[in-house]
C-alpha cells in the first residue's frame, strides 16, 4: 500500500484512472451533452468572479498519454469511457476530449521528427548543438509537419466521431521556453541563459507566431466545441486562457525565468484570453512572477506527495494567489483524509481554487465534493 507521504514511483501514471473504452456508436451524446450544459452556467459564475471554488474530478486515462496518442480510434474510445465514467462522480466540471500529441508539437517546425520508443509516449532528440545552430535553421508552420497533420486529422475524427457535441481542447500546448529546451542540447541550452542571452531571446521569439498560428489551425476545426485552457487543466467552454506547460521553470532562477520565459508566455496566450501556466514539481520560488505575467489567468501545481514527488507548499500558495482573481488548479491525488487536509491547508478567503480530486469511487468523491464546498465557504 503506497504511503500518502509517498510519491508512488512503482505507477506509470499517477494521475491516471484505468476505464473500459466505449465505442463512438455506444456512446450516449445525448446525456453528456445534457451533463456538461448542466454545469456551464455554474462555470461561469466561477469564471467571472475574482474567488470561490469549484471541484473536478479528472479522468487521465494513462495510456492515452503514452503510446495510444498515435491511434486516434483507441484513444477516442478510452477518452470516451472516461467521459461516460466521469458522470457519476460529483463534480463542478465536465471531462474533456483531447487529441493529445505529446509534447514537441512546437519543437516540429524545426523539422526535428518524433521518436517512439516502444509502448512509450514520443520524446523529442535534442537535434540542435547550440542556439547559433538553431537560429539559422528555416522553421515551417507546424500544420505542415508530421506531428501537426497529424493532429489535425485526429481533431477531424473526434469531431466527426462525436458529431461536435462533446467539449475537446487543443492539444498539448507548450511554453517557448519549454520547447527550446526539447531541441538544444541540455548544456548549451542552461549555459546559453549566461553567455549569449541577446541570441536566446531572438531564438524564443520565434516560436511565438508559430504556436499561435497553429493554435488557431485547431480553433478553426474546433469551433465553438473548445474547452480553455486545455490539457492538464479543469477546462470549460465557459473558461478562456492558453494552457502552456512550463516545467524547464523550476531549473531557472526567478530572474532568468522573469526574463526569458514569460514573455513567450504572455505573447502566446494574449490571442485566446490569456496564458495559463502549467508545471510540474515545486516552483513556489516563481509564483509571484507566474501571478504577475501580463494576463494570466489561471496556474497549474501539484499539492500532494501522491501527486508529484516534490509537490508545493499550499500555505505559500494561497499567500501569493489569494485576492489575484488568478484561478489555481490544484491537483491533490489522494484519499479523503489526504485531500481535505490539503485543502484546510490551501484555503484562505479571497482564492479562487479548483480542486482536482482523484476519487476512487463515486461515494468517496462524494464526500470530498460536499466537505471541500463546505470548508471553502465565504
Amino acid at each position: 500500500m503506497t504511503n500518502v507521504n509517498e510519491f508512488n514511483t512503482e505507477s506509470a501514471d499517477a494521475q491516471g484512472t484505468e476505464v473500459t473504452p466505449v465505442a463512438p456508436d455506444r456512446f450516449d451524446f445525448d446525456a453528456y451533452a445534457d451533463y456538461e450544459a448542466a454545469l456551464l452556467e455554474r462555470n461561469r459564475r466561477f469564471w467571472q468572479a475574482r474567488s470561490g471554488v469549484a471541484v473536478y474530478r479528472r479522468f487521465r486515462v494513462p495510456a492515452c498519454f503514452s503510446w495510444m496518442c498515435k491511434d486516434m480510434e483507441a484513444s477516442l474510445a478510452h477518452q470516451l469511457g472516461a467521459l461516460q465514467a466521469s458522470t457519476a462522480y460529483a463534480a463542478d466540471i465536465a471531462n474533456f476530449l483531447e487529441p493529445w500529441y505529446g509534447i514537441g508539437t512546437l519543437a516540429s517546425a524545426f523539422g526535428v521528427d518524433y521518436v517512439w520508443p516502444d509502448n512509450q509516449a514520443p520524446v523529442m532528440p535534442h537535434a540542435f548543438g547550440s542556439l547559433d545552430d538553431l537560429l539559422v535553421k528555416a522553421a515551417v508552420p507546424i500544420e505542415e509537419t508530421a506531428i501537426g497533420r497529424h493532429t489535425l486529422k485526429m481533431i477531424e475524427c473526434f469531431l466527426d466521431a462525436t458529431r461536435g457535441r462533446i467539449p475537446i481542447s487543443l492539444t498539448d500546448t507548450q511554453s517557448p521556453l519549454n520547447a527550446l529546451s526539447f531541441l538544444i542540447e541540455t548544456n548549451s541550452f542552461y549555459v546559453s541563459f549566461l553567455d549569449c542571452p541577446e541570441i536566446l531571446t531572438r531564438v524564443l521569439d520565434r516560436f511565438v507566431p508559430l504556436q499561435v498560428d497553429f493554435c488557431r489551425k485547431q480553433l478553426e476545426l474546433i469551433g465553438d466545441a473548445i474547452a480553455w485552457p486545455g490539457h492538464g487543466f479543469a477546462s470549460s467552454r465557459a473558461f478562456s486562457a492558453l494552457g502552456m506547460s512550463d516545467d524547464v521553470m523550476t531549473l531557472l532562477s526567478p530572474a532568468q525565468y522573469a526574463q526569458f520565459g514569460v514573455p513567450g508566455l504572455s505573447a502566446c496566450g494574449g490571442a485566446f484570453g490569456g496564458p495559463a501556466v502549467h508545471s510540474c514539481g515545486t516552483w513556489v520560488d516563481k509564483a509571484a512572477i507566474v501571478r504577475d505575467i501580463p494576463g494570466v489567468v489561471m496556474v497549474d501545481g501539484a499539492f500532494t506527495a501522491q501527486t508529484d514527488p516534490d509537490p508545493n507548499d499550499p500555505a505559500q500558495f494561497s499567500e501569493v494567489f489569494a485576492g489575484s482573481g488568478v484561478a489555481l488548479n490544484a491537483r491533490m491525488v489522494g484519499d479523503k483524509e489526504t485531500v481535505l487536509e490539503c485543502v484546510k491547508a490551501l484555503w484562505k478567503p479571497g482564492l479562487k481554487l479548483i480542486v482536482v480530486t482523484y476519487g476512487q469511487t463515486p461515494e468517496e468523491q462524494a464526500e470530498v465534493y460536499h466537505a471541500v464546498h463546505e470548508i471553502c465557504q465565504v
